[in-house]
């Protein structure tokens, strides 16, 4: 990130311009270029926006799971391959109010963004996670759907066992992605606090403790929601 930044168009420009005067017109004008060079340099290895653009080209893809990662399918749109239903409702309300805490982030000034540069891909680990979260709820409605019409027959122990099992993670799923939607707006709230009070760095560590819990709650939960058929 130090090195895209140093060698950032508008930063060689200005470092350019100020050599130039320096040498033409008064030496105090070194310190002072070399300075600012340096402070933009700083600003700019710190913006998230700035980070994103450098990783993404960056970005070196070695199998094709990581080839279909460097697209960078957005949650969004990973969430209308949903079944329609009130899961996929509740998961893209629950995104729309990711966007807006993200763009309460990116539209902020650039002491705030430097305060939550931390919080952004937080943020986007916690929207990938919470769809992870709605597609395995759905394959475990699938299945429990299935084991639910076989009992037609004499279900065995552990149809059943598996059916009341998938039934109680469909439950909590349920109650987590309903959950999220909630967290995001009191993030969102502790966001905009941030941004008035930047010199606070208890508010961004509170918030980052937030996103910590909420991206460990959902990846937890995402492990345990591959669904479990009854073996031959």
């Amino acid at each position: 990130m130090l090195r895209a930044a140093a060698f950032r168009p508008i930063n060689v420009m200005i470092l350019v311009i100020g050599l130039v005067f320096a040498m033409v017109a008064t030496w105090w004008l070194l310190p002072v270029t070399l300075v600012t060079y340096a402070s933009l340099v700083f600003l700019a290895a710190r913006d998230p926006i700035f980070q994103r653009k450098v990783l993404s080209r960056d970005a070196t893809p070695a199998t094709p799971t990581a080839t279909l990662h460097s697209r960078e399918i957005s949650p969004e749109r990973r969430a209308r391959w949903l079944p329609r239903g009130e899961t996929r409702q509740k998961v893209e309300a629950a995104l729309e109010v990711y966007r807006k805490v993200i763009a309460a982030i990116e539209d902020s000034d650039e002491v705030t963004r430097a305060v939550l540069d931390d919080a952004v891909p937080r943020l986007h680990a916690a929207a990938d996670r919470l769809v992870n979260v709605a597609e395995g709820r759905e394959k475990a409605a699938e299945v429990a759907s299935e084991l639910s019409r076989s009992t037609e027959t004499p279900t065995s122990t552990t149809r059943q066992e598996n059916l009341r099992e998938l039934q109680e993670r469909i439950k909590i799923a349920d109650a987590e992605i309903s959950g999220t939607s909630e967290e995001l707006l009191d993030l969102r709230a502790k966001v905009v606090r941030i941004s008035i009070d930047a010199n606070n760095p208890a508010r961004a560590r509170d918030l980052n403790a937030s996103l910590d819990g909420l991206n460990a709650r959902l990846e937890a939960l995402s492990e345990t929601m591959s669904p479990q058929e009854e073996p031959l």
